[in-house]
């Protein structure tokens, strides 16, 4: 097959696209992505057998509505010119467009209005994205825009993947047809997240989170929390790798806190790397708050941490409890920064519990991996697009048959 992705990511961080794509180049398929690019990264590289476009910047951090939507629309321009233009040339059989936003939707319709079949990757709801990002109102006219538009995006897509099964409920009752949508988790990819042993061997007691820097992440009640313990725990540091809209806020907080030496905040760093990171890390914290995008949005860290054998404390959110339970991560109540306080406390100094929640979580992990669940995504691709061998098949058994294949 002759497959292109659309994405406003970056690819090597982006575990989702990766996945997706490098499973398709070691079929043997041609794989094309449409991405961003940092500043001081080349516009073409190839990584495992994809073919990676890297068409545009983007501002690190981005707070601005104005800004964020023109870059965002840039995008969707240059991505369906270059998705146009490409697939005069190739002929894609399939265009998988990553949302956010959904509206890059619109970047497929040459190729859709031309034979090529559309999947929507919905990563993160947008209008509840959006309201949490920009502290917009349900009520608001944009809200409702982007409510309009998740259903026109959907509509034009042939099949809408969804991140998490609450997700799906609820955009199959406001935006797609039931057999039209299906789930599919952010699987750790296991090449990526391969068991290692820990190369630290220093003395100190490193807690991580790495991902996005919004604000429903809930990183500063995190920080807050490790403020009113670390003195009982000097050799405890918690390190946090990423970037967002947040980033100066949690930097700022951290020095008005003086937890300037216990504290660090790194760049975010390409996800071969951040694997690494996290298996030498001796406890991971998801801290979300629980506001109407957070309950809702399933963290892609809390499966690379169990996969990697490291325990993890997580906020008590809709979407934790649907899919995890006391036996598998040490629960705190979402924004009680003294509960996550005391929560840090005890498995800093309870080392059979961490390892008894490193053992279960891993246990757990090993059935929700890519290699084991990757076939829900070929299903999907198989449907829309029936392979060679299959169309080979179809027109042998019409020709012996006397009729032609329809």
């Amino acid at each position: 097959m002759k497959v292109c992705m659309v994405a406003y990511t970056y690819y090597e961080e982006d575990n989702r696209v990766m996945r997706y794509a490098e499973t398709f180049a070691a079929q043997g398929d041609h794989v094309d992505v449409i991405a961003l690019r940092h500043p001081d990264e080349q516009p073409y590289s190839e990584v495992q057998g994809v073919n990676v476009l890297k068409i545009q910047t983007r501002i690190q951090n981005e707070k601005a509505k104005r800004s964020y939507l023109f870059r965002v629309v840039l995008f969707l321009l240059r991505s369906a010119w270059l998705l146009a233009k490409r697939h005069r040339r190739l002929r894609y059989d399939l265009i998988h467009v990553h949302s956010v936003p959904d509206f890059l939707v619109f970047a497929a319709l040459f190729p859709k209005l031309t034979g090529a079949k559309v999947i929507l990757d919905i990563h993160d709801v947008l209008p509840e994205f959006y309201a949490s990002k920009f502290n917009a109102g349900r009520q608001s006219f944009v809200f409702k825009l982007l409510l309009i538009t998740e259903r026109v995006s959907a509509r034009i897509a042939d099949h809408v993947i969804i991140a998490n099964d609450l997700w799906r409920d609820r955009l199959v009752a406001r935006a797609v047809r039931e057999d039209k949508c299906s789930t599919i988790l952010n699987f750790p990819d296991r090449r990526v997240f391969c068991r290692r042993s820990k190369t630290r061997k220093d003395g100190r007691f490193l807690m991580l989170y790495p991902g996005s820097l919004g604000k429903h992440q809930g990183l500063d009640i995190a920080i807050r929390a490790f403020g009113k313990i670390c003195d009982q725990v000097p050799h405890a540091e918690f390190h946090i790798y990423g970037d967002g809209g947040e980033k100066e806020r949690l930097i700022a907080l951290t020095h008005e806190l003086r937890l300037d030496n216990r504290v660090f905040i790194h760049d975010g760093v390409p996800l071969r790397e951040i694997a690494a990171v996290i298996a030498d890390a001796d406890l991971g914290i998801v801290p979300k708050r629980s506001d109407t995008f957070g309950d809702e949005a399933f963290s892609t860290k809390t499966l690379e941490f169990m996969i990697l054998g490291v325990p993890l404390i997580v906020a008590a959110t809709k979407i934790d409890r649907y899919y995890f339970n006391d036996s598998l991560v040490r629960f705190f109540r979402s924004g009680d920064e003294d509960d996550l306080a005391e929560a840090i406390l005890e498995l800093i100094q309870d080392p059979e519990l961490r390892q008894r929640l490193a053992k279960n979580g891993l246990q757990f992990a090993n059935q929700y991996d890519w290699e084991s669940n990757k076939d829900r995504y070929l299903d999907i691709v198989d449907l829309l697009v029936p392979s060679e061998a299959a169309a080979r098949l179809k027109t042998t058994l019409a020709t012996k048959s006397g009729s032609s294949p329809q």
